[in-house]
């Protein structure tokens, strides 16, 4: 009944070969009151379509951004990285915006005259086109925009759209994925379509190091102390910090996040653990959840979980891990633990020195407010000092003081009125022969004995 029979001369070479067959096929669906033989009345199917209405487009947010990964159409495409997507389930039509890259813009009709198209527009959207016109896809609503369109990721059969463009050297990384889970698999993508200068990348020239270099020479050491807490610290000496400012904004989330799982409890084995995936985790020493990262899975019973908003570790069972919820992900609030590691001092390589060292950080810092300062950048993570919120005293001073740990002479010029406050503390730990100096300067022939290495 979703058809009729086009009516044709027995001697017309136009009718098909199975004109029979279709005339008994109408008979059927006629006796059968089928589809439009129906005497039923026809169904009205309503959709809204909210392109560009920022009332509409305000109303329908909070729900698609609750939603996680939501299914869509791809009805149109406006550019590389602006589509029309059909909702199936809210009945809607939106404009949708990829998250987290820049896309060459194509021409446009302007005020002031016709708007030239940027170089690979058409190539983007072309692409575009070809991946997802048409097509069943997935969403992730992140926020919108003034104009009521909606920005967020679209993924068809397991590819991230956005990640695609990037990879294919048809866009840019947007500074606003940095916040995002997909930025280091964005960033990645575009640092090999610029070595390979690869289509927008084609006249992409490095900038020389030397030049880098002479400005950080030429500048002078900034004292911007902020208010942080330690909410972790390693046995490689490395600690974790949660800003101050932001904290009332987690215990909040926090404590609306825990309600709603008290309120619907997540399905005990539900929750297949992927490595890199965000999730929560239920701590095994308050028996509360917490937001966390999915570092290594061993096995359903050996999941390995780092806690992005305090910066310790756990190794947890699949059964009390559960996903999080789409409100309470890192979109709603960054991960909160930042990790640092101290400037000026050498962490001894002796485990059992390093151990009293640690010993002596978890007792004087861990769970308290102190002020930090980025002194310069590191491998891994930033090089800082911090100092005691009541005294302002530096804690790896009074570490160098105490003679558990030796300087780390630094060769920025900058930093040199620091390294000779180190140095100076240094003197005197080893003068009353404190701790790693109780046997006198060891530094000459047995170094590596007491746990460090002398630098050449």
């Amino acid at each position: 009944g979703f058809a009729t029979v086009i009516r044709y001369r027995q001697d017309d070479d136009q009718r098909s070969s199975h004109y029979d067959e279709l005339l008994a096929a109408e008979a059927r669906a006629i006796k059968n009151g089928k589809g439009l033989h129906s005497k039923k009345e026809v169904p009205i199917h309503r959709v809204a379509d909210i392109s560009g209405e920022t009332q509409k487009a305000k109303q329908f947010l909070p729900f698609l951004q609750r939603a996680g990964r939501s299914e869509a159409v791809v009805e149109y495409v406006f550019s590389g990285s602006r589509l029309k997507l059909y909702m199936p389930k809210e009945t809607c039509l939106i404009t949708f915006l990829l998250a987290g890259i820049e896309c060459p813009r194509g021409s446009r009709n302007m005020p002031g005259g016709m708007q030239v198209a940027e170089p690979f527009s058409d190539e983007a959207m072309a692409f575009t086109k070809e991946l997802v016109l048409q097509r069943e896809v997935e969403v992730e609503v992140e926020s919108m925009d003034k104009a009521g369109n909606f920005i967020g990721w679209l993924h068809i059969e397991g590819v991230n759209l956005s990640v695609a463009l990037v990879e294919n050297a048809l866009s840019k990384v947007h500074f606003t994925a940095e916040r995002s889970s997909y930025y280091k698999t964005l960033v990645s993508g575009e640092e090999a379509s610029r070595l390979r200068k690869d289509k927008i990348w084609a006249n992409y020239e490095e900038k020389k190091v030397e030049e880098v270099v002479h400005v950080m020479e030429e500048k002078e050491r900034t004292a911007n102390y902020r208010a942080v807490y330690v909410t972790e610290i390693t046995d490689t000496m490395h600690f974790y910090t949660q800003d101050v400012e932001t904290g009332t904004q987690l215990e909040n989330l926090m404590e609306t996040m825990r309600a709603e799982i008290a309120a619907q409890p997540p399905v005990e084995g539900s929750y297949a653990a992927r490595r890199g995936d965000y999730c929560i985790a239920n701590f095994s020493s308050d028996g509360e959840w917490y937001r966390a990262r999915v570092e290594k899975v061993q096995s359903p019973a050996k999941v390995h979980v780092f806690y992005i908003d305090y910066g310790n570790r756990e190794i947890v069972p699949s059964t009390r891990l559960a996903v999080i919820p789409p409100a309470f992900s890192t979109r709603a609030l960054a991960a909160q633990a930042t990790e640092y590691t101290f400037a000026y001092i050498q962490v001894p390589q002796d485990e059992d020195a390093r151990a009293d060292v640690v010993d002596s950080l978890v007792r004087d810092i861990q769970n308290t407010q102190c002020l930090l300062n980025v002194e310069h950048s590191g491998v891994t993570c930033p090089h800082v000092t911090l100092q005691f919120a009541d005294s302002k005293d530096d804690v790896g001073l009074s570490l160098v003081k105490e003679g558990m740990v030796m300087v780390d002479v630094r060769k920025e010029k900058h930093l040199q009125k620091m390294v000779t406050e180190y140095l100076n503390g240094q003197e005197s730990a080893k003068t009353a022969r404190l701790n790693i100096w109780r046997y006198g300067d060891f530094r000459d022939d047995d170094a590596d004995e007491f746990g460090y290495k002398l630098k050449k």
